[in-house]
């Protein structure tokens, strides 16, 4: 079980490092301290249900369904466009606006539903999670449940590590120029992956 469990753990952190929307949303709620739990843990969730729909085989789904893969992808770079302009938006605003301690937390519905948006409208998680995953994981025919419980533990330690270590770094960000400074990185993230996934066309 252990050979099949740290080869999936590995290859899930090596796959969810690596910067991105979804990465950038739950750094975001960790500075601010808002609902970090529950995006936390849709996040991991998530990742889970791709990666044991990789695992058990459905990374066929694009063959099956021809026009899904070019939907996913132009609806995702669409939300991502929309998602980086309000970061640049943020980022014009006032300094109060922009402080932590003044803003008004947003609520639990609408979080929850852009979170959402940004792990399933984001085809690099499609790619990353089903097929990647699902492709590495015939290699354990004997111990393809492991292989799937060490990337998944891999999403869970990465999203509750960076949602809930985000506190470290709020004494950088209690100046109002950091958090300019995180809204229009997060707006540049955005926009190059949307710009990514336009170019694929």
């Amino acid at each position: 079980m252990l050979s099949a469990f740290v080869p999936g753990l590995l290859l899930g952190l090596s796959l969810i490092v690596a910067i991105g929307a979804q990465n950038a949303f739950v750094l975001r709620q960790g500075l601010r301290g808002e609902h970090i739990l529950a995006i936390c843990l849709t996040c991991a969730i998530s990742d889970a249900v791709l990666i044991l729909a990789g695992v058990a085989g459905f990374h066929q789904a694009s063959d099956w369904v021809p026009w899904l893969e070019t939907a996913t992808r132009y609806a995702g770079a669409a939300f991502l466009f929309a998602y980086g302009l309000r970061s640049f938006w943020a980022a014009a605003r006032s300094a109060d606006a922009l402080a932590p301690a003044n803003s008004v937390p947003a609520g639990l519905g609408p979080t929850l539903a852009t979170c959402l948006a940004l792990t399933w409208l984001n085809p690099h998680v499609y790619l990353d999670t089903v097929v990647l995953v699902g492709s590495v994981s015939t290699q354990f025919t004997s111990g393809k449940g492991a292989f799937a419980l060490g990337a998944m533990t891999a999403s869970f330690l990465f999203f509750f590590s960076l949602g809930y270590g985000a506190r470290l770094l709020r004494p950088v960000f209690a100046r109002p120029g950091a958090w300019r400074v995180l809204e229009v990185g997060i707006g540049v993230v955005m926009w190059t992956i949307a710009a990514t996934l336009v170019g694929q066309a």
